[in-house]
């Protein structure tokens, strides 16, 4: 008897985990729109297969795609199944959304590279390990098979083209032009949340929100070929944007991308460490995996003493933690704290270009440091450089240079090779010496 009691009061607990996630959701601000909320409530009161697409335009996803990776973690950790796509068919062809010019397509080889990478980082976030938690698929294989006949036979003619017309998706492009190749997007995208839903029972689509009219348009065909009663919902993610307006993930480098290779874990711990004291807990609530009463906990801390940058701190450690693993996030605390003590010089050498690589000048031959600072574009001219050499502005090595006529070279370089100058709090230039 007793073991039944428990048994019920676990199923409840994890029923009771897989309905409120939508509330979860809401309190982390990630949900713009639902084909219908109280349905979409109703489905997650029971496990559902919920799927989610990714493009494989590039080798690498980025930040701002991570806030669609971690929604499908949540969902998966409260107890759903997850179904990661991977558009290996869909990107050949290319998604007319956020764009005001066809895109130049890729080719075969380079589009399979990128599906096998974008697959690669995929594994890294979801439980792929059990099927009966999360599937990683690739629509290359059902779209592939489709011959142009089946295409326009079995699913073109449930899509009139005024109602195509109608989805902003296509609408943006009119007056720019659109070819039929992207103009017929949607029904490929739609073809997926078919085939899934009968394929692997998948109930729902997720998507960022610049794709709502390609998931209505996959509820509309499910509902068109197996009737209105069918029980399939959409619902998409908020579009995050830092408090100045501009798209998160974005640096003044560029996208910040998940790849190590491409964004180093200390690069993504130095963006967030320094958003603004509204990001930094909006942030939390989008990104990491704190829990409710955690993150209200910091926000306490945080507006208590914001000048302690508590949240840009967590934030910033609790990201890159869950992108890179602990290693690789206390790493990036211990840099960022040998730059702010100025003990550049303990740096080894993979640590200097993981830091201040971009900003890397070859030089060769011996120079003063007043023709230096001219050379690198740290001054625009010698009198300015004198100036901020006498102003104690300047650091070489971590060591501050007061005479515009020291000699600077290969010798007493960093490793033989390097020479770190910082004109004064945050300009900084790496010298290589050729």
């Amino acid at each position: 008897m007793a073991r039944n009691v428990l048994a019920l009061l676990l199923r409840n607990d994890y029923n009771s985990r897989m309905a409120n996630i939508i509330d979860e959701l809401n309190y982390r601000g990630l949900i713009q729109q639902y084909s219908d909320e109280k349905s979409v409530r109703e489905l997650l009161e029971t496990k559902q297969t919920i799927y989610c697409g990714f493009d494989p335009s590039a080798a690498s996803m980025h930040l701002g795609n991570y806030a669609m990776i971690s929604l499908l973690r949540r969902f998966q950790l409260a107890g759903h199944r997850i179904v990661a796509l991977v558009g290996g068919g869909t990107g050949m062809i290319g998604d007319p959304s956020g764009k005001s010019a066809e895109r130049n397509l890729l080719t075969k080889e380079k589009l399979a590279f990128n599906t096998a990478a974008i697959k690669a980082q995929l594994e890294r976030f979801i439980d792929l390990e059990d099927p009966d938690k999360g599937v990683l698929v690739s629509n290359l294989d059902w779209l592939g098979e489709l011959s142009m006949i089946d295409f326009l036979r079995d699913y073109g003619k449930y899509f009139s083209v005024n109602y195509m017309l109608s989805k902003e998706i296509v609408k943006s492009r009119l007056e720019a032009g659109i070819s039929f190749t992207e103009f017929s997007y949607q029904i490929l995208q739609s073809i997926d949340f078919y085939h899934l839903h009968h394929a692997y029972g998948v109930s729902m689509q997720i998507g960022g929100n610049d794709q709502w009219g390609n998931l209505t348009s996959g509820l509309e065909l499910i509902r068109k070929i197996d009737g209105l009663d069918e029980k399939v919902e959409v619902m998409t993610g908020k579009l995050i944007l830092r408090s100045d307006g501009k798209k998160f993930g974005k640096s003044e480098k560029g996208a910040l991308f998940l790849d190590a290779n491409l964004t180093s874990p200390y690069e993504i711990y130095q963006f967030l460490f320094n958003v603004s004291d509204e990001d930094a807990i909006r942030f939390l609530k989008i990104f990491s995996f704190l829990s409710i009463e955690e993150i209200e906990a910091v926000a306490r801390e945080h507006f208590a003493n914001p000048g302690a940058r508590i949240g840009q701190k967590t934030l910033a450690y609790e990201i890159t933690k869950d992108l890179h693993g602990k290693e690789a996030a206390d790493h990036a605390i211990q840099l960022a704290e040998t730059l702010f003590s100025g003990n550049v010089s303990s740096l080894n050498e993979s640590e200097i270009e993981m830091v201040f690589g971009s900003f890397k000048k070859e030089v060769e031959g011996d120079r003063t440091i007043g023709d230096l600072l001219v050379e690198i574009g740290a001054a625009t001219s010698k009198r300015e450089a004198r100036t901020f050499v006498t102003g104690n502005s300047v650091l070489v090595n971590g060591e501050k240079v007061t005479e515009i006529g020291t000699l600077l070279g290969k010798e007493g370089a960093l490793h033989g090779k390097y020479t770190l100058i910082r004109r004064g709090k945050k300009n900084y230039y790496l010298v290589f010496w050729k």
